[in-house]
């Protein structure tokens, strides 16, 4: 440093979310013990898929897209341990404080997004008792759940051609009507938190 002048100070830019419970949760470092269920359901409820481009009066959100992976995942694997159950519920909670972004766009930021992805589910598994990283037969049974839910949101809610879908997201995986039906209309952002919450609460009775 020459004489007479001095350094600019350093500033720590800021890398905590505050909630709404009063929590506040630090992004890059996250302590399980900042994470609160009600949290997570109130933020997901509100991040819409498909970045908003879908059919319907209101959006469909994250929180309802898990209702729906976790729908898929016991028509797919009926016997599944009620625990992984609760994974697929949670499979997308970070984006409660991160966002939703499409795949596409997550290729184009390449391993940062991941990595603070994967320490906020990491945070999120050991809150809920869950490990804090699953095998990978669990990740892959989620992932095809993941996929038979997109397919049905890119054909019914989001304009795609059902061949297009197929080849991006697999094949259909055969919902009951009912569910379909009750799953695939967007709901409001105030009871996609309640069925988010009611369900995570039969997961963990």
């Amino acid at each position: 440093m020459t004489a007479g002048k001095l350094s600019a100070p350093r500033i720590s830019a800021r890398a905590w979310q505050r909630m709404l419970s009063g929590r506040r949760l630090d992004l890059l470092d996250p302590s399980p013990l900042d994470i609160e269920i009600a949290d997570i359901a109130h933020g997901l409820a509100r991040v819409a898929r498909w970045n908003g481009q879908t059919r319907g009066t209101h959006i469909f959100s994250v929180a309802q897209h898990t209702l729906l992976v976790e729908a898929v995942m016991r028509e797919q694997t009926p016997r599944l341990d009620v625990g992984f159950r609760l994974a697929a519920l949670l499979h997308d909670a970070p984006e409660y404080v991160i966002g939703d972004m499409i795949s596409p766009f997550k290729a184009v930021l390449g391993g940062d997004y991941k990595a603070v992805e994967k320490r906020l589910l990491a945070a999120i598994h050991i809150r809920f008792g869950l490990p804090p990283v699953l095998s990978a037969e669990i990740e892959r049974q989620i992932k095809e759940a993941d996929k038979g839910a997109a397919y049905l949101e890119a054909t019914e809610l989001a304009g795609f051609a059902k061949a297009e879908a197929k080849r991006l997201f697999g094949r259909d995986p055969g919902l009951p009507i009912s569910t379909r039906q009750d799953y695939l209309t967007p709901w409001t952002a105030a009871k996609a938190e309640k069925r988010f919450l009611a369900r995570f609460k039969a997961l963990t009775a």
